[in-house]
């Protein structure tokens, strides 16, 4: 469902969010649920011309083609587990292991989503590869995910934004219609959705994010000093030599994962991989090819104005 899971949600109108809940450390939930409820009935009543019954519990389903094309955009292979925040009914989570041989978690708030999700693994024969718990995104445990998938509200995605940029570099992050701000997504999609529940536009956006590896500060390898300046997968890199009064060479491109690539042109080109805590320069060109092959190491972080020098 919109902004309630990657696939599928439930409303939940009437979820009391007191101070009895509040106290018992729901304020998170509750107030998750109440954006959800929000965002979705106002969908419904833009987009769907008959009146819901005041008891009534809709459901508001992904076509299979977005879910499909999601998995898809991020590569998920056997390899894989894919941790879907807001996972709704659980349909990402189980045709990530059934059409892809993943495994996979996923994370709902609305236990009856929950159970079904459950019962739907089982009866696939799935439940050894897959898991579902009732449990607040905001807490979840993202270390063993190599891929995240997402459809939630854009401020929530804001707030993870933070942790999925601190996830291992190369762990593939996508987002159903809603973008990380500022940090744009490395590859996207337009799928047209004629059966789109909501909206009028019936049309989704699929995107990736390739979390980047954190390269920014000064590097070293003797006489050499590296320093990188990043913003999210971009940077510019300058490469200076002791004793020479101007910059070696001077770079910008993408980072992917671990790898570093200027993006072409007539400038000088390179490629520096990250490796633990060693910064290798793969290849270049022009003035910075003779530097082809070292290895870099990090320096620590100083205070004050400038970068951090390199002694031999």
């Amino acid at each position: 469902m919109m902004f309630m899971g990657t696939c599928t949600g439930r409303l939940q109108p009437q979820q009391p969010c007191g101070p009895a809940q509040r106290a018992a450390g729901w304020a998170t939930r509750c107030l998750f649920l109440a954006g959800r409820a929000w965002a979705a009935m106002l969908a419904l009543l833009v987009s769907a011309p008959a009146a819901l019954a005041q008891d009534e519990v809709p459901f508001i389903t992904t076509p299979d083609r977005v879910t499909i094309a999601m998995l898809e955009l991020a590569g998920v292979g056997a390899a894989d587990h894919v941790v879907d925040l807001g996972s709704g009914d659980g349909r990402i989570v189980i045709t990530a292991a059934r059409r892809f041989g993943a495994s996979g978690l996923g994370v709902e708030i609305v236990p009856e989503l929950v159970v079904k999700s459950r019962a739907s693994a089982q009866a696939a024969g799935l439940a050894a590869r897959t898991e579902f718990r009732e449990q607040d995104l905001f807490v979840t445990d993202l270390a063993r995910a190599t891929v995240v998938t997402m459809y939630l509200l854009p401020e929530v995605n804001l707030q993870l934004r933070p942790r999925l940029l601190a996830l291992a570099p190369g762990t593939r992050i996508v987002s159903h219609d809603w973008d990380l701000g500022e940090w744009r997504p490395d590859r996207s999609l337009t799928l047209e959705v004629p059966e789109k529940a909501i909206g009028r536009e019936k049309k989704s956006r699929v995107m990736l994010w390739v979390v980047p590896a954190r390269l920014h500060g000064t590097w070293c390898s003797g006489t050499l000093r590296l320093h990188v300046e990043q913003r999210f997968q971009r940077f510019s890199a300058t490469l200076e030599e002791r004793g020479r009064s101007a910059p070696v060479a001077v770079f910008d491109g993408r980072i992917e994962g671990t790898l570093a690539a200027t993006d072409g042109g007539l400038t000088t080109q390179a490629r520096l991989r990250l490796a633990g805590d060693a910064l290798r320069l793969e290849s270049a060109s022009h003035a910075a090819a003779a530097h082809a092959g070292r290895t870099f190491a990090r320096q620590p972080e100083r205070t004050g104005a400038g970068p951090a020098g390199c002694t031999d």
